[in-house]
């Protein structure tokens, strides 16, 4: 087990070895799911780990033990920490093995503001996998921080909208919530959410031009559901009623004990 700077790691239940810890740093090829726990439960989990097994069928060609991998983050917990931000990520560092699964412990983390959106032009590669390395999706969310935003809204093609840099977007017209067409990640918390919502729901194209004709727009991730307050520098309505229909949305998904 590795501690350090309110960080714990471990790799497949076990402390991990100086040579795991080097193989780790000089891969980049793998895929993750991160979560927030609390009292020893998060939301979800099934979300997790279908995601987990989904993206590591399609890229190394195996299988996944889901129950393994709650005992993995049941040890890495310890049975002392009862909340905390857990990240489990699934590489392949030593090819001829089979993939290894890291997960990190941190400290809980707090929920998402009422968030200020930098749009760019970038979209994630593969954006369907919830993969590790994406230099792009990193650089735009720095971008972002450093020019006074909270977050990144990534774009396409004739500034077609698709997600955040570590969040899913979506808007509200009056009657319905609209969800992006275009390739992004399906986050947990936008699952639970759209399962939830009793409200009409629809995808569709949504391009930052169309801002103008939403009453609401929201973003969610791991941290929760928060408004959309502005895009660049236009300022959005924030509904608040509607804000905290999906914020009760969320808070009704059961908490699952891992």
């Amino acid at each position: 087990m590795i501690h350090g700077a309110g960080l714990t790691l471990e790799v497949n239940g076990r402390a991990a070895t100086p040579d795991q810890l080097k193989a780790l740093a000089l891969s980049s090829y793998g895929h993750f799911t991160a979560m927030q726990v609390r009292n020893g439960c998060t939301r979800g989990l099934q979300l997790h780990l279908d995601r987990l097994e989904a993206a590591n069928a399609e890229m190394f060609g195996a299988a996944l033990d889901a129950e393994a991998v709650r005992e993995f983050i049941r040890h890495a917990l310890g049975g002392q920490v009862r909340d905390a931000s857990v990240r489990v990520m699934v590489q392949q560092p030593v090819e001829p093995e089979p993939p290894w699964v890291t997960v990190t412990v941190r400290a809980p983390a707090d929920p998402l503001p009422d968030s200020r959106l930098l749009s760019v032009s970038y979209q994630r590669s593969v954006a369907h996998i919830k993969h590790t390395g994406d230099f792009g999706q990193g650089y735009y969310g720095r971008l972002a921080e450093r020019n006074g935003f909270d977050e990144a809204l990534l774009t396409g093609p004739d500034e077609l909208i698709s997600e955040g840099s570590v969040t899913n977007i979506g808007f509200f017209d009056g009657t319905a919530v609209v969800w992006p067409q275009a390739a992004m990640l399906t986050g947990i918390t936008m699952q639970l959410v759209r399962a939830r919502l009793t409200l009409p729901q629809r995808q569709s194209p949504v391009r930052i031009a169309d801002l103008g004709s939403f009453k609401a727009a929201f973003i969610t991730n791991s941290h929760g559901v928060a408004a959309v307050t502005h895009v660049d520098s236009r300022s959005l309505p924030v509904d608040a009623t509607f804000i905290e229909t999906l914020k009760n949305c969320y808070d009704s998904a059961p908490w699952d004990q891992i």
